[in-house]
Parts: structure tokens; C-alpha cells; sequence
């Protein structure tokens, strides 16, 4: 009977299988990284696109009813004349006559870190109902604060001659996305604006 050398044998060796797995990871592992990367970048944009929505929609909601504000003739709200302020000296919050002739407030809860709007039921700051969310769970707002950098509310002077600098207040707020316990996935905005008052700064 005719006998095969061993040498002769169809196969491979140990080192030819090394190498070829070596060669077929490579091969594999590129596109896979690239399309992992790709899935983590996606689910970035997703992520910020969210948080600048809700941004925008809350400082868009806030902007508006500021800027229609009405200055308190009667002083139940805030201080009287006064388009708006902060009240008890807190800089976190917000408080003036609204167009509709209600007191509002925007303030911000350093407990569950959320924007809250309240409105009483005329313009007394007694009557406040209950607070509303305006940011969702989905968000953490860091820090809202209240400026005016005319550094007075009233814009009066002691003889209640308007000084010519119509109202307005700045708002800063930072505020971060924590939809995933990922901290890739949780994204930070920081937004400034300036709402001056729609009506003229004149006494009445």
C-alpha cells in the first residue's frame, strides 16, 4: 500500500492559525470600532440636541412673560412701581406683575435642582397657588441666577423722575442632560440672555 509522508499531509500549522485569526480580528474589530464610535457620537448629538431644546423652550417661556411685565402700582407683589424683582434678596428667582395683572415667580428648587413657575389668583403675592415644573425630569439645572446690571429695579430716583434706562434683567442659567447615567451622555449648556421691558420705562 502506498504511504503519504507526514510532510506531504493537508493542514495547517499552529503558527499559520495564529495568524490567521490575528488577520481576522483585525479585520473585524476596525469596522466595529468605527461603528460603536459612530453609535456613542449619535447618541451625544441626541442627547444635547434634547438638553438645547428644553433650554430654549424654558428661557423662551420665561423671556416672554418678563418682558410683558407691568409695574406693581400697588405693592403687593413687589415694591412698589417696580417692574421686577428678586424676591427676599434671592438671586435664584424672579418676581413681577404679569401681563394678565397676576403676580408670577420663576425660581429655582436647589432640592430637586428645578425650575418652578407659581401665579396667584390676582395680584397678591398671598394668594400663590401651587408650583409647576418648567424643566423635565430628564434635567438638572445647576445654578439660575437673576441679574440686573442697571443694579436697580425701580429705575426711579428719590423724586420718582424716571432715570432714562429702560427696565430689563439678565438671566443666566446652566443646566445638564441626565437621561443616562453615562457622563459622556450628559451634557452641559450654559445660556445668558438680557430681556428688556416691552413697554417704555415712563411713569403712570
Amino acid at each position: 500500500m502506498f504511504h503519504i509522508p507526514c510532510s506531504m499531509r493537508g493542514g495547517y500549522t499552529l503558527i499559520e492559525i495564529l495568524v490567521a485569526v490575528g488577520v481576522f480580528f483585525i479585520v473585524i474589530a476596525a469596522p466595529t470600532g468605527f461603528f460603536v464610535g459612530s453609535l456613542k457620537g449619535q447618541q451625544k448629538a441626541l442627547s444635547s440636541q434634547e438638553l438645547l431644546d428644553q433650554a430654549s423652550y424654558v428661557l423662551e417661556y420665561m423671556s416672554r412673560a418678563i418682558r410683558m411685565a407691568k409695574k406693581d402700582k400697588i405693592g403687593d407683589c413687589i415694591s412698589d412701581k417696580y417692574n421686577y424683582e428678586n424676591p427676599q434678596g434671592i438671586s435664584s428667582a424672579i418676581r413681577f406683575i404679569n401681563y394678565d395683572g397676576y403676580c408670577q415667580e420663576f425660581f429655582l428648587d436647589l432640592v430637586n435642582k428645578q425650575l418652578y413657575e407659581r401665579k396667584s389668583t390676582d395680584g397678591n403675592a398671598l394668594n400663590f397657588g401651587s408650583a409647576l415644573s418648567l424643566t423635565s425630569d430628564n434635567l438638572e439645572v445647576i445654578s439660575f441666577e437673576v441679574k440686573d446690571p442697571n443694579s436697580g429695579w425701580g429705575q426711579y430716583d428719590e423724586d420718582q423722575v424716571a432715570d432714562k434706562y429702560q427696565p430689563r434683567v439678565t438671566l443666566f442659567l446652566e443646566i445638564k442632560g441626565i437621561r443616562s447615567a453615562r457622563t459622556e451622555l450628559q451634557p452641559v449648556i450654559k445660556i445668558q440672555t438680557t430681556i428688556s421691558q416691552r413697554n417704555l420705562d415712563v411713569i403712570y
